[in-house]
């Protein structure tokens, strides 16, 4: 039987010959998808984590339309953050399809600037793919400007569903499950947690 430091030193050569063998250097396409909580909770995160490495970062807000959460608020006035809240809110909320898809062009128009421009290395498109879901924006120009971005360009998009489109050009896929959340348990949204 093998000792633990046996298995340890195996699984050390095996982990690092993969290290060594990962050398390509260049920004890549997250996709945070799925129906539990936490997508935008770790893009987010993520992006913190660059930011505290002294890169830039920008965030568009797809459907948001709340300043008063807690991110927004931490990170608004960060010198290396560029933070827009471009949405009106979900669907439901607002009923008004057209200015919804008019607050969608508007922040792809702005989102298309971010990704043309080098000096930013971190992009959080926080639920892009309902623009995609509702045909709020078609997803051909997306995509382009995507696989066109700057080499070292690191991009994240939240949403539940991901068209098969991203997916594809997509170098990580993240899914996140709901097994359980409390609001179905009765227990109201709360500031620090939902929002």
């Amino acid at each position: 039987m093998k000792t633990h430091q046996e298995r340890m030193a195996k699984k050390k050569e095996v982990i690092d010959k993969r290290i060594a063998q990962a050398t390509e250097e260049r920004g890549v396409l997250i996709l945070l998808k799925g129906n539990g909580k936490g997508k935008s909770s770790s893009a987010f995160g993520t992006m913190a984590r660059c930011v505290g490495h002294g890169k830039k970062a920008a965030v568009i807000q797809f459907v948001k339309g709340r300043t008063e959460t807690g991110e927004f608020k931490l990170f608004r006035d960060h010198e290396l953050i560029d933070w827009n809240v471009m949405g009106h809110g979900f669907t439901w909320e607002t009923q008004d399809k057209s200015q919804d898809i008019a607050a969608a062009e508007k922040a792809w128009a702005l989102a298309e600037q971010y990704l043309q421009d080098n000096s930013y290395e971190m992009l959080v498109f926080d639920e892009l793919s309902y623009m995609f879901k509702y045909k709020y924006l078609p997803l051909e120009p997306v995509i382009e400007a995507l696989k066109n971005r700057p080499k070292n360009q690191h991009v994240m998009i939240t949403g539940r569903v991901m068209p098969e489109g991203l997916e594809e050009i997509a170098d990580t896929i993240s899914s996140i499950r709901d097994e359980r959340h409390a609001f179905r348990l009765g227990v109201k949204a709360q500031a620090g947690i939902e929002f």
